[in-house]
């Protein structure tokens, strides 16, 4: 068996988010057929991050296996690396000839032949993610960003929502900032929680070793309760500490939220970062924990 690491992008706003689901458009199941369909057999896929349902990705990654014969009767001339030839054939079948079906809404940049102790989603040691929002102090609302974008219609001030997500830096339990899952935890190391303005509004950098299932949008909830005004950046502290998922926000819209990048250490590290991660942590260090 060949182990295969993929290198794409989407745009959510036509999917049921990347999960397989019977009867729903999803990423993963638009790609599982276009692998299938090149490959000759059929393929799982194992991915960095399952993003929700209209949630976009510019850096996702995803692994799957396949039998050696299939991986090396791609490219058909022994010129030609297989890798190329699954690009090509995956870029011919989801785009057509320029005239794109909604499947062009998934992108594979790059193909990857890796070691066994690759895997998408346990060898990772760090997701970011952007959110953007526009609101009234960007100057109006552009149309063509309304599936990327959130349109907030007031004004909101960053540097409030800025001194709210320091409280957030470090490794805690974010129980209080996402929907936890049974058997999961909601410990996490977070890196980066940056506020920046631009000519088109706010846009919100978070990097972590991991997220918990909506934590990026409950994050990005809450510091838009403070860019209004509604709520002081040091409520943000409070509703962390206390780990009551009622004191925080309504979660953002799906469709502000980008995946950016997943990162991985060098190949010699993949097996122990797989076994780490595989640990569920019991407690958090706390703030100072992600320098």
């Amino acid at each position: 068996m060949r182990r295969i690491r993929l290198d794409l992008a989407y745009d959510g706003t036509q999917f049921s988010g990347w999960a397989a689901q019977s009867g729903q458009r999803t990423v993963e199941g638009v790609l599982t057929e276009a692998l299938a369909t090149v490959l000759r057999e059929d393929v799982r896929l194992t991915v960095a991050g399952r993003t929700d349902a209209g949630v976009h990705a510019a850096g996702q990654v995803a692994h799957f296996d396949c039998s050696a014969d299939a991986w090396l009767a791609l490219p058909g001339r022994s010129d030609r690396a297989p890798a190329d030839a699954l690009i090509d054939r995956l870029h011919g079948i989801m785009t057509r000839g320029g005239a794109p079906p909604k499947s062009s809404d998934v992108v594979v940049h790059r193909a990857e032949e890796v070691s066994r102790d690759f895997d998408a989603r346990f060898a990772a040691i760090g997701r970011s993610y952007r959110y953007r929002i526009t609101d009234l102090s960007a100057g109006g609302f552009d149309p063509l960003t309304r599936h990327c974008r959130w349109w907030v219609r007031e004004h909101l001030a960053a540097d409030a929502m800025q001194a709210a997500a320091d409280y957030l830096i470090g490794e805690w339990d974010f129980a209080a900032l996402c929907k936890p899952r049974e058997g999961a935890t909601t410990i996490r190391r977070l890196l980066t929680c940056a506020v920046t303005r631009s000519e088109a509004g706010i846009e919100i950098d978070l990097a972590a070793d991991a997220f918990c299932h909506s934590m990026v949008r409950s994050i990005v909830g809450c510091l838009v309760e403070v860019g209004r005004g509604k709520k002081s950046p040091d409520w943000m502290g409070e509703v962390l500490a206390r780990k009551d998922r009622s004191l925080a926000a309504a979660v953002a819209p799906a469709h502000g939220l980008t995946l950016t990048a997943v990162r991985y250490p060098p190949p010699e590290q993949w097996a122990a970062r797989q076994e780490a991660t595989r640990q569920v942590r019991t407690s958090a260090a706390g703030r100072g924990s992600a320098d």
